[in-house]
């Protein structure tokens, strides 16, 4: 499978290996949406287990955007890769997969990255108007949108 799509798409999969017991392909964000398409249409990865994202704000590039793939038919799995800068945005996975829908508003809350063509992109986790993304890395652990929990509870934060 690896073969094919290194033969088709040539540099664009940067990396194609497996890590206790798992494949994982890391490849060109330009290509993405294209090889999803055909890891589900041709290869049967037929169910988008999970979708998320890693944030290292010591890189350029600083996150990673994960998609989990399953195969029922091949009784296989294999994660997905890019790699993009702080404030790219990404194809929409839910033509693809209708369960993409919600695993994709989840990394836009907590991570704060856009896909682009989603149907209704927005908060799912976090009440809409709060400021920041928790599960980046210079999000404080105790931190708080302070405005939002007076103008909203009518409190003081406790943190």
């Amino acid at each position: 499978m690896v073969g094919k799509l290194k033969g088709q798409y040539g540099s664009g999969i940067r990396e194609a290996n497996t890590y206790l017991g798992q494949n994982y392909m890391i490849v060109e964000a330009s290509i993405v949406s294209e090889l999803l398409q055909i890891l589900r249409d041709r290869e049967q990865f037929d169910y988008c287990v999970d979708i998320t994202a890693a944030h290292y704000p010591e890189r350029e590039k600083q996150f990673d955007v994960i998609w989990i793939l399953y195969s029922f038919a091949r009784n296989e799995r294999i994660r997905v890769k890019i790699i993009i800068a702080d404030g790219e945005s990404v194809t929409s996975a839910v033509p693809v997969w209708a369960t993409a829908n919600w695993l994709e508003r989840e990394v836009f809350d907590m991570f704060g990255i856009r896909f682009d063509g989603h149907p209704d992109l927005k908060r799912i986790l976090l009440p809409d108007g709060w400021k920041g993304h928790p599960l980046r890395k210079d999000y404080g652990i105790i931190q708080q949108d302070q405005e939002w929990v007076q103008a909203n509870l009518g409190i003081e934060s406790g943190q």
